[in-house]
């Protein structure tokens, strides 16, 4: 599978993900997240201490995340709390695995050829063994 595969119905494409990360300000988001569900005003609050952005800047950036598939939202009373989404984060991590090791996918495979070429060598040594059994033993000369 190439690191360009499709992505599994209902998960969020790797170019979707990493284009919203591509901005400072949506990491941010996202590593204050990541320690815990937090309402919309927290978020913004958060982000305004660390540098100068609206109120609606930070909605659009929530948007963002959560068009993205990296981000849910629940209402509770007139609040919206944000939380990380779980799928969002394993399709990321998935496309980066893929990256990483390219051949995992056919590591399955190559463990069944191993214990099937182990399992020849295995039946090669016994036939012989046998075969050598059944042999009458050499003369030996005498000197």
């Amino acid at each position: 599978m190439s690191a360009a595969a499709a992505p599994a119905p209902g998960q969020p494409s790797p170019e979707a993900l990493f284009d919203a990360l591509g901005e400072p300000n949506r990491r941010r988001i996202v590593e204050l997240l990541s320690a815990g569900e937090r309402t919309a005003g927290e978020v913004v609050a958060e982000l305004q201490a660390r540098t100068a952005i609206s109120q609606p800047a930070v909605s659009q950036h929530l948007r963002a995340l959560r068009d993205a598939g990296l981000v849910r939202v629940r209402a509770e009373g007139t609040r919206r709390i944000y939380a990380l989404d779980a799928a969002g984060l394993a399709a990321a991590r998935d496309w980066l695995a893929r990256l990483a090791d390219p051949l995992a996918p056919f590591a399955q495979p190559l463990d069944a050829l191993e214990t099937e070429v182990a399992r020849g060598r295995r039946a090669r040594r016994a036939a012989d063994a046998e075969q050598a059994a059944a042999q009458p033993p050499a003369r030996r000369r005498s000197a």
